[in-house]
């Protein structure tokens, strides 16, 4: 993931510090393991307050709320230059937004029939995946050996099953995105300049998905509090964790960085515990837990 910056820099003030200037000063004075921590925090907190929308909005019109308010929100510090683009640049940013709005409607579809920390876990294969082809270790294959399990413990064998198929398959089209994310944001960087790829692509997304936003959530969708909790959403789940995440990459090895991310299925159990009342059984526990061991070592496959 990456961030976006908060000043602009043909900005030149009385001589006050910038707004920019002065959050960048207070991220630099917290370790970057901790801003990692806060930012995956954040996104799961609001993927929380998300789901608490769903019992008013469909899935569909809270993706469009949280998409649309990230796309203001960054494209109010960062807009993207589309003068002089060459139509390879245009198709991998459509690609890129198309994508993204993809991703999160599946995922909020998929957050809307399972707990958080199971959602976030399958979703989570998808960059587990992508690590994985990019390695050629033998040592992988017990990652995919130990993925593959805790989406075995995770599955709703038998008649008392309680975990739906169809958020499971969700899920896991959300993690097909997410990798498909992956690449196209590292071809976004290389064809855009700084973070404008990402605001372009979060336009775009906003575009693609407000048909199916605005037809589901009708006139619910103009209520000033649901207005307001989108925003926040917006600001929990995109602004917020890629400026953490953004800050914390510039001071910390990259390896560093995809460990502590792999912590995010267990935070994402304990957000939806805390906050959403989902008590998990202990044999879901365990599906995250090989989860994140599988995330957690192919992340390390390059230390030699």
């Amino acid at each position: 993931m990456t961030a976006f910056a908060l000043d602009d820099p043909h900005d030149r003030g009385s001589g006050l510090p910038r707004p920019g200037n002065v959050l960048r000063a207070a991220a630099d004075s917290i370790p970057p393991s901790s801003l990692v921590l806060l930012g995956i925090f954040s996104v799961q907190l609001g993927a929380g307050f998300a789901k608490e929308l769903f019992a008013t909005l469909p899935p569909s019109a809270v993706v469009f709320l949280r998409i649309a308010s990230g796309a203001l929100l960054m494209g109010a510090f960062v807009r993207p230059r589309l003068k002089g683009l060459a139509w390879r640049d245009w198709a991998v940013g459509i690609a890129f937004g198309v994508t993204l709005a993809v991703m999160n409607l599946s995922f909020y579809e998929a957050l809307s029939r399972l707990p958080m920390g199971i959602a976030v876990a399958i979703e989570f294969l998808g960059p587990l995946g992508v690590a994985v082809a990019a390695s050629r270790r033998r040592i992988d294959l017990l990652w995919v050996g130990l993925a593959a399990a805790g989406v075995v413990l995770l599955a709703p064998w038998g008649e008392s099953a309680t975990v739906s198929w169809a958020g499971i398959g969700f899920a896991m089209v959300a993690g097909v995105c997410w990798a498909a994310y992956i690449l196209l944001s590292a071809a976004a960087g290389q064809r855009f300049p700084g973070t404008s790829g990402l605001t372009f692509a979060m336009i775009v997304s906003a575009v693609v998905i407000a048909p199916v936003g605005v037809t589901t959530g009708g006139a619910d969708l103009l209520q000033p509090e649901l207005v307001l909790i989108g925003l926040g959403v917006g600001l929990l789940s995109s602004v917020i964790p890629y400026s953490l995440e953004l800050q914390a990459l510039r001071r910390m090895p990259k390896q560093v960085f995809g460990i502590l991310m792999s912590m995010e299925p267990a935070a994402a159990a304990m957000i939806g515990v805390l906050l959403l009342g989902e008590i998990l059984h202990v044999q879901q526990w365990a599906a995250i837990v090989c989860i994140v061991a599988a995330s957690l070592g192919s992340t390390r496959r390059s230390k030699k």
